[in-house]
């Protein structure tokens, strides 16, 4: 494409949304990059209205509006030839986090497998291990765990010393997720701490916070209720008081919270957190809604609910199924059998 001269205009556009970006303020970050973009095309410089597409669909990522996140990926994904195979991939990757954050599974597992077959012989390992970790992440949420293992041990060889320590701790992380996954708690233990080692509040206190986060949901699905998950539940909790969240941050908050309490023998304290996630559906991930309503239902089984459990396990499976992930849907109603 033809790089044209850049106008001042166009630059203090694309200032405001890094620096918007920056700010956690998604939002604003996403209106700033369109407005960069937009200068950019009557510019005739299609390279820069590109690069601002695609930030303005990461921002819009960030912010939890995944459809229009993923109608600006599919548009962007057709406008790079195979000589830009790069960015290809790496707008397969956007629409692939895009489709998990919206409940649709299998689309997403689709557009992360485009994505590794792009880069499967790519030099920029970076992009690969991206790749392979956005696809592992979707097969293991609609439970196909088998070949999300297959996958962990395909990222494993791919990591080199090439990689950024904070790449590699995300490959630990996400290699660890599939792990417990596999109810090989000593694996995913293993791995989490391998993460933990790489990760440091001072050098990426997001990336800390939700490490610390998705963390403790692990463990706490493992029934691993020790002192070092609490350690997580809290780093997560302080951390995004700290730095701010997405809405979607704090409900997983809320619910490792709820679980823990839970698992702690409170299903009263429990219960008054789920039903704080569980208050606006029209809001919320199907998936998250799936893991609320499942812990809402065990929770009030613990209680002695048993209707209410009843309703709330059968709402979980309901939602499972619509995000793509029968064999969650599964669990939730062998819990329904299991109190009938």
């Amino acid at each position: 494409m033809q790089q044209n001269f850049v106008s001042p205009s166009y630059v203090a556009a694309e200032l405001q949304a890094r620096k918007n970006r920056a700010d956690h303020d998604f939002d604003e970050a996403a209106r700033s990059a369109k407005a960069a973009a937009d200068i950019a095309r009557s510019d005739g410089d299609m390279d820069s209205w590109w690069n601002m597409t695609f930030f303005q669909a990461e921002n819009l990522l960030d912010a939890e509006d995944f459809d229009k996140c993923a109608d600006l990926a599919i548009g962007l994904v057709n406008l790079r030839g195979t000589s830009e195979r790069h960015d290809q991939a790496r707008t397969y990757i956007l629409l692939a986090k895009a489709k998990q954050g919206a409940g649709q599974l299998e689309q997403a597992a689709d557009a992360a497998r485009a994505a590794v077959e792009l880069v499967s012989d790519d030099p920029d390992v970076e992009t690969n291990v991206l790749a392979r970790q956005a696809l592992i992440a979707a097969l293991a949420d609609t439970g196909r765990l088998d070949e999300a293992w297959a996958e962990c041990l395909a990222l494993a060889d791919v990591i080199s010393a090439e990689v950024d320590d904070q790449l590699v701790g995300k490959a630990y992380w996400v290699i660890g997720n599939v792990a417990f996954l596999c109810n090989d708690v000593r694996q995913g233990l293993n791995y989490h701490e391998l993460a933990a080692a790489t990760f440091s509040p001072a050098r990426n206190l997001d990336v800390w916070a939700k490490f610390n986060k998705a963390s403790a949901a692990m463990r706490l699905a493992a029934d691993v209720a020790d002192a070092d998950t609490l350690r997580c539940i809290e780093r997560a909790e302080l951390a995004t008081d700290v730095i701010g969240g997405s809405a979607n941050d704090f409900l997983l908050i809320k619910l490792n919270r709820a679980h823990w309490s839970s698992l702690a023998g409170d299903p009263a304290a429990a219960i008054e957190l789920l039903e704080q996630v569980c208050a606006d559906e029209d809001k919320t991930s199907p998936q998250i809604l799936g893991e609320a309503y499942l812990l809402l239902g065990r929770a009030n089984a613990a209680a002695g609910n048993q209707a209410a459990a009843r309703e709330h396990l059968l709402k979980a499976a309901d939602h499972f199924e619509a995000a793509g992930a029968p064999q969650r849907a599964d669990q939730a109603r062998e819990f329904l059998a299991a109190g009938s």
